[in-house]
Parts: structure tokens; sequence; C-alpha cells
């Protein structure tokens, strides 16, 4: 069994390291469009040198590669070594075909998603696609409160605004920027997922029923607030709960079921730490 995960975790980290390529060769790089990082300076230097984007990627990544090495491990490593060598094929495999669109708006939009989505399907099989992910993981490992999309939106901004001065033409910079922008926020999104959830706050007479229901059919948990009805001086529990989205018209049914007469407040909550949502230093718990 483990032997299974391992390949399909392989399988996983090949094909994300295709999508990112995808990314690359087919909507950015024929458009002019450098996205930051390694790769952005291999789509500039593949301007004044006979070699494809794809080989110079691969050149320029391996002292990065060593100082994954050292500072990262033979164990993710070796995830970042086969992501680099896929990505690395697959991008001079695809300068190979006609670029998807030469409308500079959907090419960073498109190329943009492709390679957040690829990037971060690689990150979540403990690896990464070499460059800036390298440096990115190391940086994040010292602190890792700082988010993934946040350091490469710096990085991929300080190339960006390179290549605008050396293909001297601001306008296709300012398109590369676009593309850094939808690219941090996607792969914040592929990380982290998004934040928002409900809160769901309930007062019944029935409040131990609709708790029992809530803990046995639906895995989330409940929280009991002691209350007083301010006109009748009456004590009450009022229960208190956060669900993802996806589960609230299940438990809006409970409610309905054990007591259609109940009093049910329900609001966004954008930003929730603690088991099951974000870390305080980071990422996903």
């Amino acid at each position: 069994m483990k032997s299974l995960n391992v390949c399909i975790r392989y399988i996983v980290i090949l094909a994300g390291s295709a999508v990112y390529a995808a990314g690359i060769s087919l909507f950015l790089n024929p458009n002019n469009l450098a996205p930051g990082g390694v790769t952005g300076i291999s789509i500039i230097l593949n301007r004044f040198t006979p070699f494809a984007v794809g080989t110079l990627s691969f050149f320029i990544n391996i002292p990065v590669m060593c100082i994954g090495l050292w500072k990262l491990g033979k164990k993710v490593m070796v995830s970042t070594i086969i992501a680099v060598i896929s990505g690395s094929f697959w991008m001079n495999v695809f300068q190979g075909f006609d670029p998807i669109t030469t409308d500079r708006i959907l090419a960073a939009t498109a190329g943009a998603v492709c390679v957040a989505v690829g990037i971060g399907v690689v990150f979540k099989m403990g690896g990464t696609t070499g460059g800036m992910d390298v440096i990115i993981k190391c940086i994040r490992k010292k602190y890792p409160y700082i988010k993934t999309g946040t350091l490469f939106l710096i990085s991929d901004l300080t190339v960006i605004v390179i290549s605008a001065i050396v293909f001297k033409n601001f306008e296709v910079g300012m398109y590369a920027g676009i593309s850094a922008f939808i690219c941090s926020t996607v792969l914040d999104i592929v990380l982290y997922g998004k934040d928002e959830a409900k809160l769901l706050f309930v007062i019944s007479d029935k409040e131990k029923d609709i708790t029992r229901r809530i803990l046995d059919e639906i895995d989330i948990g409940v929280t009991e607030i002691q209350g007083i009805g301010a006109y009748t001086g009456r004590k009450r529990q009022v229960i208190m709960c956060v669900m993802k989205k996806h589960r609230l018209p299940k438990v809006s049914r409970i409610v309905a079921e054990v007591d259609d007469r109940a009093f049910m407040i329900i609001s966004s909550a954008s930003e929730i730490y603690g088991e099951g949502y974000k870390s305080y230093h980071g990422g996903q718990l």
C-alpha cells in the first residue's frame, strides 16, 4: 500500500508539472509574458540565446536544487527534481505547438491559472517545481506565517519589472503583473482553500435534540452558550457552530425537523482559525 501511495504521489507531481509547463509554453511565453521566478528569467534569456525556455530553466535550477538538498532534505528534493525535469521537458515539448491565444489578457489569465494549479498540486504532494518554489519553501520553513502566494507575488513582480525594461514594453509588463496577481490568488486558494464559512446560532426549547443530531449526523463541532432572555429573564442554551458552506442546508434541515419554531441566525465567517480551518502560523489544521 505504501508503494502504491508513493507511485500515485509521483504521478500527481508529473501531472502538476505538465499543467505548469502548459501555462508557460502555451500561454505566457509566446505572448512575451515573463511570469516571474526562474521561468520568467528563462523566458527573458531565451530571447538572447539559442536555448529553449525549458532547457534554460533546468540549468538555472541546478544550483537552486543544491540549496534545496541542503535546507529541505532529500525527501522533498526527490519530488522537486522529478517536477523540475518533467516541467522542463514539457515546456520544450509544448513550445513546439502554436499558442492557444494571442490575446494577452486571455493568455495572462489562463496561463496564471495553469501555473498556479500546477504549482499548488506539486506543493500539496510535498514537492516544488524548482526555482523560487524552493527558495520560498525555505523561507516558509523559517517564517511559516507568511503566505506562499504573497512570497510568489513579491518575487514575480521583481522579475516582471526587469522583463518590462528588457523588452522595452511596459504594457507587456503590466499584463505580466496581472498574471502574477491571478497566479498568487489562485495558488492560495489551491493550497489553503477559501476561508469563508457559515456561523450559525440557534435558540430553541429543543436544543439538546438539535445538538445531538448535528453531532451524530454531521462532522462539525457544536458549542452551547448560556443565554438569558432580556424580557423574560429566562435562561436557555444557545447553540453555536461554524461549518463549511456546503453543510449549511443539512444543518438547517435538522433544525427545522426538530423544532420548526426555532430562532436561527446565519451569518458569513470570512476567516476561521482552529481545528479544521487555518492554523495561526499559516496553512491548514
